[in-house]
């Protein structure tokens, strides 16, 4: 009995970090998972962090025990929520590609989060899935998040570092990148669809016997899904190039969050 209420507490501190990476990191936070599967993968990850880093540690039961537990849920969503940001590339630029298409209006639901999202953006976010289970992606995310105890010990300083406001920049920082990759993802068919509009307008001009407006949707439909085909080809090496900005995103607020503390 002693010797479990000595594991017991460190136990629940691994616990809390790593389920709470697993609420909100990609493939694991979808609703095609079972709540049942995330807690006892939760479980049985914990156990092997625990006996792996957990024997040595010896727990202080006092009130900032609670903070303790409030500090490991807090590792655990950021972590996953930089992971989840790189993952909602695809259905941001989807929603800027379906605005110029004219499928702005025409949303779809997500099966995985459950939301309404834009049909070319669930599109490319079903590959974007697809391609990151074909590389063994979630192993990688268990790697990080078992290997983050290397990084960032139970006995670690997250409030010091909030306090200090670099946690709040990098946020902001990477949702920015996030979205001017959105951007650039998004870019071709977009100014594709910008210089339909434009010579669109041309005919408006020079030929008003022309309904442009009739005209005009199923061109730009079939310009995006032509430029669309085209680009298909390298679609799995941007999704590459995603993977590895979030790896390195996640990789940098580790090495924030376990860095010494200023005087």
């Amino acid at each position: 009995m002693d010797l479990f209420l000595q594991a017991f507490p460190i136990f629940l501190l691994i616990f809390c970090r790593i389920t709470s990476f697993f609420v909100v990191a990609p493939i694991f936070s979808t609703r095609s998972v079972p709540a049942a599967a995330k807690i006892g993968l939760g479980f049985f990850v914990s156990l092997m962090v625990f006996l792996a880093v957990g024997m040595e540690q010896s727990p202080i039961l006092d009130a900032g025990y609670v903070l303790t537990i409030i500090r490991e849920v807090l590792i655990g969503l950021l972590l996953g929520f930089v992971a989840y940001l790189f993952f909602t590339i695809v259905q941001t630029a989807g929603s800027f590609i379906d605005l110029q298409m004219g499928f702005g209006m025409a949303n779809v639901i997500d099966p995985m989060t459950g939301v309404s999202t834009p049909m070319l953006g669930n599109f490319k976010f079903m590959l974007l899935i697809l391609v990151f289970l074909s590389m063994n992606g979630h192993h990688y995310l268990l790697m990080a998040i078992m290997q983050s105890y290397e990084w960032i010990p139970l006995g670690n300083e997250l409030f010091v570092r909030i306090s200090q406001g670099n946690v709040s920049t990098f946020l902001i920082e990477t949702f920015a990148y996030t979205f001017l990759l959105s951007l650039q993802m998004s870019a071709p068919l977009v100014v594709a669809m910008f210089l339909t509009d434009v010579g669109l307008g041309f005919l408006a001009r020079t030929a008003p016997q022309f309904n442009v407006f009739v005209i005009g949707i199923p061109l730009k439909i079939l310009v995006g899904f032509l430029l669309l085909a085209m680009l298909m080809p390298g679609i799995v090496t941007l999704f590459g190039i995603i993977f590895e900005e979030m790896f390195r995103a996640m990789e940098q607020l580790l090495n924030l969050l376990s860095s010494t503390p200023d005087a």
